[in-house]
């Protein structure tokens, strides 16, 4: 089965063709990151009127380099949500005039459901049933996947997302947008205990995670208790990679602990890790170590499929198709889809 996939969640626009839900054949991606590194973060409208620009040439672009004609496709999926509903109404507008105009089936598809379910592109085999840990710009969830249409959350962010945190940090930092790959660089240099960070664990229980107070503390560290600006200044490069990986490493054991947690609690021995934080190094060898430990299966997305991308939509737009869960052209965007 042979699936044409748009995604437009937020500041990337990204086309694929993918066979079979793993077979891919074309993971075309424009970025916007010079568009919005002057802002410090994505401006909704600018990425709105990027997706218009570019979708259908990548569109063209896929069809071309895969030697694809339209009536060799067999369902159109798109991200519906959750993301930006601006940059989500380009995408499902788009893709439900290539349905109508092919007489394609149309798939809608929950982004955060798809980063669950990414880690198993690459694999030859299913890894279900598993803790799913999902870490991204806008999302950090842990979900328990039996099969990818049987997706449970079972702990959310209370405040920032991971990635949040890491391009707040990079912007009190100054070190440019987006913040995780250059925080990465940098915490690679430094040393993770130079500074005490705070861990909020939110409960012994608890599979919840906040990463609004680190960020704060971070702030406070670099200008002082209530102050905002001033501090940059007494900083040394090696102050910064000492902090960046301070920093990083407060964030990442709280996301070995609760998804270690989560094993325990649902007694399930194999986790798959996606987002754009799941590129994160110290992430993927942290975690990597700690599976190891508890005997836990691990399976991290591989990293070209790690930030927004269609193949992952591909990939569960499969599996939905499959199982007679489509869409007509009522098919809506929303900028908050129950996780």
């Amino acid at each position: 089965m042979r699936i044409l996939a748009i995604e437009t969640s937020c500041d990337e626009t990204s086309v694929a063709i993918v066979d079979d839900g793993r077979r891919v054949l074309c993971n075309l991606i424009a970025t916007q990151f010079d568009l919005h590194a002057k802002y410090g973060g994505v401006v909704p409208e600018i990425a709105s009127r990027a997706h218009i620009e570019k979708l259908d040439l990548l569109v063209r672009e896929a069809l071309d380099r895969t030697g694809t004609t339209p009536p060799e496709i067999d369902a159109i999926a798109v991200t519906r949500g959750p993301g930006l509903i601006g940059s989500l109404l380009v995408g499902v507008t788009a893709a439900k005039t290539l349905a109508w105009s092919w007489g394609k089936p149309l798939v809608g598809v929950n982004h955060i459901h798809a980063h669950a379910v990414s880690a198993a592109i690459d694999l030859d085999h299913d890894p279900w049933p598993a803790i799913a840990l999902i870490v991204s710009g806008g999302h950090t969830s842990l979900y328990e996947v039996r099969d990818p249409l049987d997706i449970h959350l079972l702990g959310c962010t209370i405040d920032d997302a991971a990635g949040e945190a890491f391009d707040k940090v990079a912007m009190i930092l100054n070190l440019g947008f987006p913040g995780g790959p250059v925080v990465d660089k940098r915490a690679a240099a430094g040393n993770p205990a130079a500074i005490k960070f705070p861990r909020t664990r939110l409960g012994a229980d608890s599979l919840d995670f906040s990463f609004s107070g680190l960020k704060t503390a971070v702030l406070y560290h670099v200008h002082g208790p209530g102050q905002t600006t001033g501090g940059l200044q007494r900083l040394t490069e090696q102050n910064v990679n000492d902090l960046c990986a301070s920093f990083s490493a407060a964030v990442v054991d709280v996301l070995v602990e609760k998804t270690l947690l989560a094993v325990r609690q649902r007694g399930l021995y194999t986790v798959v890790v996606g987002g754009g934080v799941a590129a994160n190094s110290m992430l993927r060898s942290r975690l990597a170590a700690a599976c190891a430990d508890g005997g836990v299966a691990l399976h991290l997305t591989p990293m070209q499929f790690c930030t927004d991308n269609a193949t992952m939509i591909a990939a569960l737009g499969y599996h939905l198709h499959a199982a007679g869960r489509t869409d007509d052209l009522t098919l809506t965007a929303s900028a908050s889809l129950p996780r």
